[in-house]
């Protein structure tokens, strides 16, 4: 057994103990990021209905995106496409070399925690935040997050794939390059057929902004 595979595996148990401890709002997944596709290897508690085998989050994808210079994501907030909120801490894992591989991500259901806030600030008339919280898709099918991250930056330009200049489109590529989507197989065809192009044309846009990237 490797170095990396022996860490995933003592994981596995910490997960389950720090799911029983904070209770059933919960869950803790342990990620293998050296297969994205299905880099869940061990999970507890069910908050956003993945299960062992499901692929990585947007979150995960940029942190895969950044390699060994990624850094913890701490305390964040999010809310899944079926409107929880979910705060999460996302740990790296890095071998003895210090090599990014995985990551232990803690996710807690506070969504009746905002609510209550809500409801306080109403009757204390303090108001409340009002900024927007990302939503981000969490799935077993990576296909799935790809899309939700290609349908967010059309969701930004707000024109149809086809009225997209090739400059534009070789921005939405280098979004996608940055974000980590072309780290999972079969990324590059399913954009491609997701915005309308030809899998050379998309091809050559990838090509296009990696060369911009490493002049």
């Amino acid at each position: 057994m490797s170095e990396r595979d022996a860490i995933l595996d003592a994981l596995a148990p910490v997960a389950d103990g720090i799911a029983a401890t904070l209770g059933s709002f919960c869950e803790v997944v342990v990620h293998d990021f050296r297969r994205p596709e299905e880099s869940v290897v061990a999970i507890a508690g069910s908050v956003t209905g993945r299960s062992v085998g499901g692929s990585m989050s947007e979150i995960g994808m940029g942190l895969l995106a950044r390699g060994d210079d990624a850094e913890d994501e701490l305390n964040y907030v999010t809310r899944t496409a079926s409107g929880k909120l979910v705060k999460s801490s996302t740990m790296l894992l890095r071998d003895s070399g210090g090599s990014v591989f995985g990551a232990l991500c803690v996710n807690l259901d506070v969504t009746a925690l905002g609510q209550l806030r809500t409801l306080v600030g109403e009757l204390a008339d303090v108001g409340t935040a009002t900024t927007e919280t990302p939503t981000t898709t969490f799935g077993d099918d990576v296909d799935a997050v790809v899309d939700a991250i290609v349908d967010d930056h059309q969701l930004r330009l707000n024109k149809p794939w086809a009225a997209l200049s090739r400059e534009e489109r070789l921005d939405l590529f280098r979004s996608l390059h940055a974000r980590g989507v072309f780290a999972v197989r079969r990324a590059v065809p399913q954009v491609a057929a997701r915005i309308g192009i030809s899998r050379a044309s998309a091809y050559n846009y990838l090509a296009e902004i990696r060369d911009q990237g490493a002049s």
